[in-house]
């Protein structure tokens, strides 16, 4: 038997996949960018020699130009490189690729893929590649969908920038969203087992799946756990979208966030009903509990 590979093992996603195949027992290493370059086939193909299952994490800056080349890139590479070892893929995605804007409540698999954004449609690109060798039986492919995570390690949550990163230092959380809408989220280390469970069954390869989420709730809501973990009583600050706009003409990071805005104008509530259908026995982390796992992580 082979081994399982996580490429981007060192990102949050990366090291909760690694952490749940060792949990069950299963050889899993850990890939960083040290160990190969993810758009470079043959550097893969030496990286991922023995391999049965590789689970692609990478991530890659938060920039919509690098998005449009990079991830496209990567599943190419990464189609290639299995194909020649014989090793089968998850691929970890989010749902930037779903549109036009406001989606359905609840959206799930099924719905429409015509993304209002840049970076949507890199995400896009990127899986329709990975899926199209699926459907060609060059590799078999299995697709884990999340919705925007928190947790400990997830510097790019919209709950570490601004927000935990804030209160840490004893100042009030900053968003980009509004009060009113509802949002699901993703807790990482739920990804992680999530995906692990997606590489050991055979029958959920050609196929998408959303990964689990909690209920529905409102910025504010969250805001109270992490005061409740922290012990303060820091209220939110909203930004609004003119000054988002504005500083976003100065700000790369600002303007690329700003893009994604649409997703917190309406309600946006994933449904992972089809996952927990395969796997009912799987019990996601709760809110409090996650919360206060990644406010223990990185408080040190």
């Amino acid at each position: 038997m082979g081994f399982h590979a996580v490429l981007g093992g060192d990102g949050a996603i990366g090291r909760a996949t690694a952490d749940a195949l060792c949990a069950e027992g299963l050889d899993a290493r850990r890939l960083t960018r040290a160990d190969a370059d993810a758009t470079d086939a043959a550097a893969l193909v030496r990286a991922l020699d023995g391999a049965d299952v590789v689970y692609d994490c990478v991530g890659l800056p938060y920039d919509a130009a690098l998005w449009t080349t990079g991830f496209p890139a990567i599943s190419t590479a990464l189609v290639s490189a299995c194909e020649a070892v014989g090793a089968r893929i998850v691929y970890f995605d989010n749902v930037y690729l779903y549109g036009p804007a406001p989606l359905p409540v609840p959206f799930d698999e099924d719905t429409p893929r015509c993304p209002p954004s840049k970076k949507g449609r890199a995400r896009k690109t990127a899986v329709e590649i990975v899926m199209a060798a699926d459907r060609a039986g060059r590799v078999p492919v299995t697709v884990g969908r999340a919705a925007d995570f928190y947790g400990p390690g997830a510097v790019n949550s919209p709950f570490y920038i601004s927000f935990l990163e804030n209160m840490l230092q004893g100042r009030p959380p900053r968003v980009a969203m509004p009060e009113g809408p509802v949002h699901t989220y993703a807790y990482s280390r739920d990804m992680g087992r999530a995906l692990a469970l997606l590489g050991q069954d055979e029958g959920a390869f050609g196929q998408e799946f959303h990964l689990p989420v909690g209920p529905p709730v409102k910025v504010s809501e969250m805001a109270a756990l992490f005061n409740a973990a922290l012990g303060t009583s820091l209220k939110v600050t909203q930004i609004p979208g003119i000054v988002l706009r504005g500083l976003g003409l100065v700000a790369p990071l600002i303007r690329e966030v700003h893009e994604m805005s649409y997703q917190y104008r309406t309600d946006y509530v994933m449904s992972d009903a089809k996952f927990r259908a395969r796997f009912p026995e799987f019990a996601p982390t709760s809110y409090a509990e996650g919360v206060a796992a990644m406010v223990r992580h990185f408080r040190g």
